[in-house]
């Protein structure tokens, strides 16, 4: 059992700020910021908390090799301590839950699935943070220095402009073109409804600043399902807009997002994109057939009746884009565990397509990167087994070891798809990780 200390906040920015750049000194660590996003029961926060650290490693469960049960191994790790863990389930865990395989390159090489157990857990809500801590590890005053250092941390001057870098795509316009073309036969041909397309866009660099970037980006870009997630040598720097799952008691909740939109210019220009996004058939087709894929999903451990279409195709809005969001729920039967919630709708719907297992064949057929960490899932689970977790898209990977970065973006394929609007998709979708890393983004600063 966890104890904690409750400290009064004056500056809560400043202190995100400072723990930040505190945590990542260590090499496991994670940071979920909700970026201020207005909270109601289904809108999203971390557990209803503003921002959650966790730093250290009292222990870990890292599954670098597939077919090893990882959902399993999870549950029992789970079982063993009974306390908050946090960490993420990488897109090829379909691997073991399908008769599936992912053999495209893999320059990242983030695990299959890791979580941790952290010596220390921030957790900020409103101007409160509550530190949470063993005994065997901290004295209360032992917690008290460590607040007064953390809230007096000096945060280290960099010249971002050191940083700027140049991404080359893995597959050239004309491929992409091409490669639509030949998913809309599929299409067509009845194999598929709709499928997510997705593409990379990598470098290699080296001296970056992981946090300064992540902190830029999460400027640009405030999104609900923020987060900065270290393990070693390895870094995710993450503004993702979409919940793939909470858990809450017997509750769950997805939230897909399907139907992207730029934002306008004035108040005027940007309602009228958010009808267009809201009326637009193409894009309501797209998020409907994924509602339709998670009712499916959810109702294989829900109680009868219980799945529910809280909302439909609402709209969000976000610094850089309009987004269509939907919301569905169920209760789960008691006889499930927590594991089974996660097996039962991994991946995500909204990353693959529909029907899913056939949309998971042709992404692997027709991508030329093995998404790992992108299109998977990142978040924490708590003592209970409730549990938050993103869709990691909107994402920086960086793996320090081989000065690798890269950033994947995609889009639905349906019949009505204009292949040259979903590669403007993909890049307006990229658009603020490049701004982040551009000498235009640091002339404005």
């Amino acid at each position: 059992m966890r104890n904690n200390l409750k400290f009064s906040l004056d500056n809560v920015s400043l202190l995100k700020q400072n723990i930040l750049r505190w945590a990542s000194n260590f090499k496991c660590c994670c940071y979920f910021d909700s970026c201020n996003a207005n909270s109601d029961e289904l809108n999203p926060n971390f557990s209803n908390y503003d921002c959650i650290v966790a730093v250290d490693k009292l222990d870990e469960l890292q599954i670098i090799n597939e077919n090893e049960k990882s959902l399993q191994q999870l549950k029992e790790f789970h079982l063993k301590h009974q306390d908050w863990l946090f960490g993420f389930l990488s897109y090829d865990i379909k691997n073991e839950i399908e008769d599936l395989h992912s053999n495209n390159s893999d320059h990242l090489n983030f695990p299959i699935l890791c979580f941790f157990q952290a010596k220390l857990i921030f957790l900020v809500k409103e101007n409160v943070l509550t530190i949470e801590f063993f005994q065997e590890n901290y004295s209360a005053e032992q917690i008290k220095n460590l607040y007064e250092e953390i809230n007096n941390y000096q945060l280290s001057i960099i010249n971002y402009q050191s940083s700027i870098v140049n991404f080359t795509p893995k597959i050239s316009r004309e491929v992409y073109l091409e490669k639509i073309q030949l998913l809309k036969q599929h299409i067509q041909s009845g194999d598929i409804y709709e499928i997510n397309f997705c593409q990379e866009f990598y470098t290699k660099t080296e001296g970056l600043d992981p946090v300064e970037i992540y902190t830029c980006l999460k400027k640009k870009s405030p999104t609900p399902f923020s987060v900065y997630y270290r393990w070693n040598d390895q870094y995710l720097m993450c503004a993702s807009p979409e919940r793939f799952l909470m858990k809450k008691g017997n509750k769950v909740i997805s939230q897909p997002i399907k139907g992207t939109s730029k934002r306008g210019n004035n108040l005027y220009e940007d309602e009228s994109l958010k009808t267009q996004l809201f009326t637009d058939q193409k894009e309501r087709s797209e998020n409907i057939m994924i509602v339709d894929l998670v009712r499916n999903d959810l109702s294989k451990i829900a109680k009868k009746g219980s799945v529910k279409v809280e909302e439909l195709c609402k709209i969000y809005s976000y610094q850089q884009v309009h987004q269509m969001v939907s919301t569905i729920s169920a209760q789960i039967e008691d006889s499930f565990h927590f594991t089974d919630v996660i097996h039962s709708c991994f991946p995500m719907g909204s990353m693959t397509g529909a029907p899913k297992i056939k949309a998971m064949e042709l992404i692997e057929k027709f991508e030329s990167t093995k998404r790992g960490l992108f299109s998977g899932s990142v978040g924490y689970i708590s003592p209970q087994g409730d549990f938050d977790f993103n869709v990691v898209i909107r994402s920086l990977f960086y793996n320090a070891s081989n000065q690798y970065l890269s950033y994947m973006v995609g889009s639905a394929i349906t019949a009505k798809s204009i292949p040259e609007n979903e590669y403007k998709e993909c890049l307006l979708k990229g658009k603020a990780i490049i701004d982040v890393l551009s000498k235009k983004h640091v002339e404005s600063e």
